[in-house]
């Protein structure tokens, strides 16, 4: 029979064990991510949801403005900035043409243009972010090669943690699709947009939860091209999926033409 302090040091220990397990599953829950359909089983952020049939996937953004977003733009505080910005003073913004955006990487040049009347709440964010330097040196944490080709961006701890510290609403619609050379916003959930984005350089058959805003042009595409056939560490297999580029992605300077 153990003393009084010896069951207390033991009850201590297996206290311990059981926060730390419960820290990393909750670690797990908050990475921000986007997820892979593959048949009719969609995996994102740690969960596996099941669409069966015609049924609309959960969390799907219904029709509101034209795009399926909001009429005027509502960037709500929420969660701690990963970098130290200030949410878009402008909550109107132009709702049409294009904006042309570089981003000059360790990897090579990926030029975009973004799409005001697509989802001009997505882009005002972008470019004010880029605009207030929230994204030079910061790294891509993860790529996925397989099921879902795309590379995702945009934040300043690499983790897959961390935003600006406010959020936004989705503009989707039931016809938001993810061809090659789409950029889109990542997400933890509906309407949870930060400034985490992803580059689609392939196969990508999500269902319309994620936020498209403009294009990859062809130049960013051969940049993309060529991270992924350095292909990734595994380190976010299996679920959200994919892993740390192998060839490291480091962004020196993000601007943009507006």
């Amino acid at each position: 029979m153990g003393t009084n302090q010896q069951r207390r040091e033991a009850a201590k220990r297996k206290l311990d064990r059981q926060l730390a397990r419960r820290a990393e599953r909750a670690k797990r829950r908050k990475i921000i991510g986007i997820g892979v359909a593959a048949g009719v089983v969609i995996i994102a952020a740690g969960l596996v949801v099941v669409i069966t049939g015609d049924d609309e996937p959960e969390g799907a953004a219904t029709a509101q403005g034209e795009q399926g977003g909001p009429e005027s733009c509502e960037y709500q505080p929420g969660g701690e900035a990963a970098k130290q910005v200030d949410p878009p003073s402008e909550t109107e913004p132009p709702r049409e043409g294009t904006v042309g955006a570089q981003i000059d990487s360790s990897a090579g040049p990926i030029d975009l243009t973004l799409d005001r009347e697509q989802a001009p709440c997505a882009v005002n964010s972008f470019i004010s972010l880029a605009e207030q330097n929230y994204f030079d040196d910061t790294t891509c944490h993860r790529i996925s090669t397989e099921g879902l080709q795309m590379l995702q961006c945009g934040d300043p701890t690499g983790t897959g943690q961390g935003g600006p510290g406010y959020s936004f609403a989705d503009e989707v619609d039931q016809n938001t699709t993810y061809p090659r050379g789409t950029l889109a916003m990542a997400n933890s959930g509906p309407n949870t947009n930060g400034s985490q984005f992803f580059l689609v350089f392939g196969d990508a058959q999500l269902p319309p939860q994620y936020t498209a805003f403009g294009r990859i042009g062809e130049e960013g595409l051969q940049t993309i091209d060529q991270i992924a056939e350095a292909g990734h560490d595994g380190s976010l297999d299996p679920s959200p999926g994919g892993g740390a580029p192998n060839e490291e992605v480091r962004f020196r300077e993000v601007t943009v033409d507006a």
